[in-house]
């Protein structure tokens, strides 16, 4: 089972989160996201375990302590996928649209129109 680990404190490391939940199985992943720019701890990560060592370890750490910060740890949901939006456009000399995450691009638009698509997202 997947489990979703919040409310970490910033100094928490990967390697601690497996020690942390090792106690109570095996650990088969363990992960704590980072900040792909500043490489600082988002604060958050996930964990994998078997069902019942998962099912454990949230009981047991869920609400609890930790450097300073309560835990939050449940067992992790699917994302939903984000969609992209489409591109309009249109006009007499109107420009195009953006597009979304995985969006389509752009529609041109009258005479000197044309637009450009991209990665929207956040």
């Amino acid at each position: 089972m997947k489990m979703y680990v919040g409310n970490l404190a910033w100094a928490v490391t990967t390697e601690k989160l497996e020690e942390i939940f090792g106690q109570y199985g095996q650990v088969d992943d363990a992960i704590v996201l980072t900040d792909r720019e500043t490489g600082r701890s988002r604060g958050f990560g996930f964990v994998t375990m078997p069902d019942e060592a998962a099912k454990e370890a949230i009981d047991a750490l869920d609400g609890q302590d930790f450097e300073g910060r309560p835990l939050r740890v449940n067992e992790a949901q699917e994302r939903a996928p984000r969609g992209g939006g489409g591109g309009g456009g249109g006009g007499y000399r109107g420009g195009g649209g953006g597009g979304g995450n995985r969006g389509g691009g752009g529609g041109g638009g009258g005479y000197g129109g044309g637009g450009g698509g991209g990665r929207g997202g956040w």
